[in-house]
């Protein structure tokens, strides 16, 4: 029963904020991506995200990526500057061959800041992993 279901542990796939020039706009802004360093694609990539805090709560994304290859990257959301002071979630559902991987990344409030920034894998841009 509940015991036989194996759950894996997810490696080598991270969700970053990283802060990017919008060319159309000529504004920086945070936007954050979902990065493959695997060796294998994932696949039927399922992301739900929200922002809160005590007092607030965001309306709920929904997004999906069919394909997202080994070593790539792809961008789920633009976060607007209100947001960052609310904890940010992000519940990630994929495929790898034929196992479900599940994991839910977070930005604790005010943790996405240009203070914070750092390498990250994949995205020649710095930015700032969730945890």
């Amino acid at each position: 029963m509940k015991k036989d279901i194996e759950i894996p542990e997810v490696k080598d796939v991270h969700v970053a904020a990283v802060k990017v020039l919008n060319e159309e706009f000529q504004a920086m802004e945070w936007n954050v991506y979902l990065i493959n360093d695997s060796e294998e694609e994932i696949d039927m990539v399922l992301i739900v995200s929200k922002g809160f805090d005590k007092k607030k709560e965001t309306s709920l994304m929904r997004h999906k990526i069919e394909v997202l290859p080994s070593k790539n990257f792809a961008k789920i959301e633009y976060l607007q500057d209100d947001v960052l002071t609310l904890n940010n979630e992000f519940k990630v559902s994929y495929f790898k061959g034929s196992k479900m991987f599940d994991k839910t990344f977070s930005f604790p409030k005010n943790s996405i800041r240009e203070s914070a920034l750092a390498e990250i894998p994949i995205i020649p841009e710095k930015g700032i992993l969730a945890k």
